[in-house]
């Protein structure tokens, strides 16, 4: 039975330890695959198109250059967001956002992993409200943050969602919960809260100007 007990416990240790690590290194992963890719094209596609400028290996390959792909990846994502914000191009995203929203299968993925985005950055920032709210005992308070003020969809009048990231992890839970038990915190930003939440309360909080 102890026996048991403590493969029981491993085995959970273990499905924690996939659930944090997994995300993080598929991203890893995704990220240096998409970097490695463009080093290998892109020295042949120069090559091809200027000769001259790019000389050959021993091999008679076109000589790579460690990470130009990283270099251009950057470049791109910076090309696309100042682009982006012109009126006529901002229509075309508008309507490729539109088509990818609409796509059976596609939207489930697309439009949650947008929206995940837009919560830490744009103009629909969610985590923005950093509130103290009182999850289980009454004198016990979380660092949390309002994603959702009307949640009349639930049928609940005077409830609010909460999100509490946990400390050490990109993992987080999700509460719905009455204003009253709802602090909004003002005396620091909503960046060095989730900063606080997440260190487990170790990083020091900024003084306001």
């Amino acid at each position: 039975m102890k026996i048991q007990s403590v493969a029981g416990k491993l085995f959970r240790y273990f499905l924690q330890g996939l659930i944090i690590l997994a995300p993080i290194i598929i991203t890893i992963y995704t990220v240096y695959s998409l970097f490695s890719w463009i080093d290998n094209i892109l020295p042949n596609l120069i090559h091809n198109l200027f000769p001259s400028f790019i000389g050959l290996d021993q091999e008679g390959n076109p000589k790579k250059f460690p990470g130009l792909g990283f270099v251009i990846v950057i470049i791109l994502v910076l090309l696309v967001g100042y682009v982006s914000s012109s009126f006529v191009v901002s229509k075309l995203v508008e309507l490729f956002d539109n088509v990818l929203e609409k796509t059976p299968g596609i939207k489930i993925i697309y439009s949650t992993i947008k929206d995940f985005i837009e919560a830490f950055a744009g103009n629909k920032r969610k985590f923005d409200k950093a509130v103290l709210v009182s999850v289980g005992a009454s004198d016990v308070w979380r660092v949390g943050f309002i994603t959702q003020e009307e949640l009349t969809e639930f049928g609940l009048t005077d409830y609010v969602s909460v999100y509490i990231p946990q400390s050490y992890t990109f993992a987080g839970h999700l509460y719905f919960v009455k204003k009253e038990r709802v602090r909004l915190i003002t005396d620091i930003s909503s960046t060095d809260a989730m900063k606080f939440a997440i260190s487990g309360g170790v990083t020091e909080i900024d003084e306001p100007d």
